[in-house]
């Protein structure tokens, strides 16, 4: 009786060693660990071994990180919109309870700011080379970062980000910000290729805005078309 008692405490014990190193939540240790709690005198936990191996198995398989509830975020916004954006749908896609989306953002409104400036970070990174490639010829450089915008990996979600802005201020500002470091570096390009200040603002300013267009033109897929035609813009746009 006391190995038995012993091997069923342990599961419990068990149960609080996962939640406090894996930060996972509890509820959803709940369902890793299946165990039955009788309370009174002489009370014990019940579980099948079977039942609790199986189970911490399905809870290490079905751990997420906050990246997974990001990205997870970006598809639905992508795919659905802003509307879909919402704790059921989230964990609906990722197959979990919402005690685990709980566990990682106090709310909604925490992870759709978790959201943005997290998008904001990838789109600096993924674009911190545009101020300081001035080794790169003008022209090329030009080509790159249209290239960049339209990249057929990101443009849904950008466009949704773009349509989604248009209706939330934090998002509108990481956006802006996100804009305002391009613009920069475009108009850095025409400086460098031998347009003074004045015509390097004009062109930065209408390259930038026609590839705004460009993006909602595009598709999924890249477009040896659409390739050609940013080409034939920009050769247009450094005619001196």
């Amino acid at each position: 009786m006391a190995i038995e008692r012993t091997e069923k405490i342990s599961v419990v014990a068990c149960a609080v060693k996962h939640v406090t190193s894996t930060g996972e939540s509890p509820i959803d240790v709940v369902g890793a660990f299946p165990v039955n709690i009788a309370l009174g005198a002489g009370g014990y936990v019940t579980a099948p071994p079977h039942r609790r191996l199986l189970g911490m198995a399905k809870s290490r398989a079905n751990r997420l990180a906050v990246d997974d509830w990001i990205q997870a975020g970006y598809e639905v916004l992508a795919e659905e919109g802003i509307k879909s954006l919402k704790v059921d749908r989230l964990c609906s896609r990722l197959g979990v309870t919402k005690g685990s989306f709980y566990w990682h953002f106090a709310d909604i409104a925490s992870y759709r700011i978790a959201l943005v400036d997290a998008w904001g970070a990838s789109r600096d990174e993924e674009r911190s080379h545009f101020g300081t490639s001035t080794n790169v010829p003008p022209r090329e450089r030009l080509s790159q970062m249209m290239t960049t915008l339209v990249d057929a990996r990101h443009w849904t979600l950008e466009r949704a980000m773009r349509e989604w802005a248009r209706t939330d201020e934090a998002v509108a500002a990481s956006v802006r910000a996100a804009d305002r470091r391009v613009l920069l570096a475009v108009r850095q390009a025409f400086l460098d290729y031998g347009f003074d200040a004045e015509e390097a603002d004009l062109r930065a300013t209408a390259t930038f805005a026609v590839g705004i267009g460009f993006l909602h033109l595009s598709g999924p897929q890249p477009s040896a078309r659409g390739a050609a035609r940013r080409e034939r813009f920009l050769d247009i746009m450094l005619t001196q």
